[in-house]
């Protein structure tokens, strides 16, 4: 039997629990805000080094690459080189993305092989698709066929410990044959080897809901890009929460989605400099935000 004095001390030790530890009552855990590089492409191929410093010093703690090539790895340094110039600027990175036409277009896989190893090498968690070459998305048939060894590279990265993931522009809604290649990607890949990375700009673009998806798809996006929508020119991209899109009426619905990475993208500036932009943006995502 409980006494009062027993609910009391009872009580006690766990208000003073919450009290030592808020974050793991509060509504929405907390995470790690990243980059994605293409936004600095201009300037890391001319001085990678001076670039993620830059990058750290605007407040991050993640980055997301794009562009590897086995020949030129990651703007001239190898997997392990950039994940020594990472660390020494107490940055990780969980993804990358990496082009696919070998695999999608011709069935070659010699480029994903060293896209694992690449990836493994500089402790990424998800191999990206940053997108599908048109030529092979002209048919529902298409779509399936692109979904199928989708699947199939997904399992070539599982056996390596890593995780498949594909990012949205906004032709996967556009209609064909009934459907569209977003419905057959979400319908025909395997959910426990396929992530999905969602762009909110383009899904906002593509005149889609985010919040809508994320609730059809629950727990399918591992990741997401944050990126803002000019409010005079939809074309233009502009610091987060300077633009259209309410991302604090979206992010509500993070956690049920599975987001665990939230990558800021700027792929254009309008009139500031790129390093204030993406110091501006990190600052909004971390102290408004909250994610």
């Amino acid at each position: 039997m409980t006494t009062r004095r027993k609910f009391l001390t009872q009580a006690g030790l766990i208000s003073a629990g919450i009290m030592m530890a808020p974050k793991v009552f509060s509504a929405r855990p907390e995470h790690i805000v990243g980059l994605q590089l293409y936004s600095l492409r201009d300037q890391i191929p001319k001085d990678v080094k001076g670039t993620i410093e830059k990058v750290a010093a605007a407040g991050y703690k993640e980055v997301e690459t794009f562009g590897y090539s086995k020949q030129h790895g990651f703007w001239g340094l190898d997997a392990k080189a950039f994940s020594d110039l990472l660390k020494a600027n107490g940055l990780t990175t969980p993804s990358g993305h990496f082009g696919m036409d070998d695999l999608f277009v011709h069935d070659k896989t010699d480029d994903l092989e060293a896209y694992i190893e690449a990836a493994n090498a500089t402790g990424m968690e998800y191999v990206i698709v940053p997108s599908i070459n048109g030529e092979v998305l002209k048919t529902v048939d298409q779509f399936k066929q692109v979904a199928e060894k989708m699947n199939k590279a997904a399992e070539l990265c599982k056996k390596s410990g890593l995780k498949l993931g594909y990012h949205n522009h906004n032709f996967e809604w556009k209609p064909v044959g009934g459907t569209t290649f977003y419905d057959v990607l979400m319908r025909e890949t395997d959910p426990a080897l396929v992530r999905m990375e969602m762009d909110i700009y383009w899904v906002v673009r593509a005149g889609q809901d985010p919040v809508k998806i994320f609730k059809q798809h629950p727990g399918r996006f591992a990741l997401c890009h944050l990126k803002d929508m000019d409010k005079t020119n939809h074309n233009l991209n502009t610091e987060i929460g300077k633009g259209m899109i309410d991302f604090k009426e979206i992010l509500q619905y993070a956690r049920g989605a599975g987001l665990k990475h939230f990558i800021v993208e700027q792929e254009n500036y309008i009139h500031i400099d790129p390093y204030i932009s993406i110091t501006e943006s990190a600052a909004y995502v971390k102290n408004i935000l909250k994610v």
